[in-house]
């Protein structure tokens, strides 16, 4: 039987949109995060200005999510080391939303703020505001980018302390908070239930983002101490209701390898370490005596190898931001700073990174980037072995010597080689030794961060490694 053309087109407009996981970020996310530069301090006259440098010198080689990370919706965030004193902005169903002191677009159209008061005043200080930040990721799409948020699991305790409603529901927030249940490092929420109010106050956030437009929702204290897959299933089944296609991305980390398998089912990007800053090596050992925060380059080869199997479309195992440019004026993490890396190992971060291709997310100061720091953020080739490679894998590791390979659509291979020593490293070898799938061909090589051809046939190499460098080959 066939249906007349406009009974199916409302039939399908009526029918609910549903988006999976592996049908968005089909290659690795490539943007900028505030903070390692402005930790829980960006204000949107910041925020806009990043943006604005992001659009001009980034977005044409790739970049295109700006993403507002923790703390939007305190009014007081220097005060965070001390919960008590936190002053949060939340609206009537108990949802955190901009403070318009720090983002004054979020304040359009909004409703009349009413500040909680009265004889039973709740001990955590907080004002129900009708803000949103819909204005501002208009804005950012407006400029051809991606707009996104951090947000840490579960459920203000703000609005637990006042049982409010869940929108959408005949819930309220103590029928959906596990209370028992708290972040070790983070203490403004609670866990969340999974029952249907718990499921009822995820489908009101994540319809709440689809509302305001955000593209990328980083979900903070799931992905690792502690990992809670019922909740990240809580919140990708609410972002598939919304019908937005989300990009959904977990941390911290590491997440551990035993989940991989899983944890792709439900996310497009989720951290493999502990929160990665401008140092080479790790100076503290956790559990088994894994490196910890925080994370250097030196730690994530061996994460990185680990996980390159399951960086696919859909999916990407994610070494964390590039701590790289000028880190204020409030980073993170340690006093504002330029970046300790050398270039040696900043060309060692960005070759890592794109040829086991995580995603590439800038943590820099865009209004103070400088020459050195954008060429090395916008090299062409490299990231082309980010968005295009396959294959990609450790090839060799030898001493100091590490090697990894990758190849790319137009039949070129990439060939990239560290050295994870504190001394020069000489590297005297064939192609083949060093990954036999190299041997027997004739190879023209160009040497990608020095810019030019090598002389002749390739077929083994006689090169001098600097501490903590490496050299990119492209073989065709």
């Amino acid at each position: 039987m066939r249906i007349p053309v406009l009974a199916l087109a409302a039939t399908l407009l009526l029918a609910p949109i549903m988006v999976s996981a592996q049908s968005i970020a089909n290659t690795p996310p490539m943007g900028w995060n505030s903070w390692d530069a402005y930790g829980l301090t960006i204000t949107e006259p910041q925020f806009r200005a990043n943006v604005s440098v992001l659009k001009a010198k980034l977005a044409p080689f790739g970049y295109n999510y700006a993403v507002i990370d923790e703390g939007w919706y305190f009014e007081n965030p220097q005060d965070r080391d001390h919960p008590g004193t936190l002053h949060y902005a939340i609206d009537p169903t108990g949802r955190y939303v901009p403070v318009p002191a720090r983002f004054p677009s979020a304040a359009e159209n909004a409703q009349s703020f009413i500040t909680l008061n009265g004889s039973a005043k709740p001990k955590l200080a907080a004002t129900i505001e009708g803000t949103s930040f819909k204005a501002l990721a208009d804005w950012v799409h407006s400029q051809g980018l991606k707009f996104g948020i951090h947000i840490i699991r579960g459920i203000p305790r703000v609005s637990v302390e006042r049982n409010l409603p869940i929108e959408g529901s005949a819930f309220h927030a103590m029928d959906a908070a596990d209370t028992t249940d708290a972040c070790p490092w983070d203490p403004t929420s609670w866990g969340v239930k999974d029952t249907p109010a718990g499921q009822a106050w995820y489908d009101s956030l994540m319809k709440q983002y689809a509302d305001w437009g955000v593209d990328l929702i980083k979900v903070d204290c799931i992905g690792d101490h502690p990992y809670k897959l019922t909740e990240i299933k809580q919140i990708r089944r609410a972002i598939d209701k919304t019908g937005r296609p989300i990009v959904l991305s977990l941390s911290p980390g590491p997440m551990n390898l035993i989940y991989a398998s899983e944890v792709g089912d439900f996310a497009n990007m989720w951290r493999i370490s502990d929160d990665e800053w401008d140092v080479w090596a790790s100076t503290k050992k956790g559990p088994q005596g894994i490196s910890s925060f925080p994370q250097g380059v030196k730690d994530q080869f061996p994460r990185l190898a680990s996980w390159a199997q399951y960086a696919k479309p859909g999916t990407w195992p994610d070494a964390d931001m590039l701590a790289v440019g000028v880190l204020g004026p409030h980073p993170g993490w340690g006093d504002p700073r330029n970046s300790r890396f050398t270039p040696d190992e900043q060309r060692t971060l960005l070759t890592l990174w794109s040829i086991a291709r995580s995603p590439l997310i800038v943590g820099a100061n865009l209004t103070q980037l400088d020459p050195a720091t954008l060429k090395l953020l916008t090299n062409k080739e490299v990231l082309a072995l980010d968005q295009q490679g396959t294959n990609q894998h450790q090839a060799l590791q030898e001493g100091d010597l590490i090697a990894w390979r990758s190849t790319l659509p137009n039949g070129h291979e990439a060939l990239a080689l560290f050295n994870l020593g504190d001394k020069p490293l000489t590297v005297q070898r064939t192609l083949a030794s060093i990954d036999p799938a190299l041997g027997g061909q004739q190879w023209k090589a160009r040497d990608v961060w020095a810019g030019q051809y090598l002389p002749g046939i390739l077929t083994s190499l006689n090169t001098k490694l600097p501490r903590h460098g490496c050299q990119l080959l492209l073989l065709h």
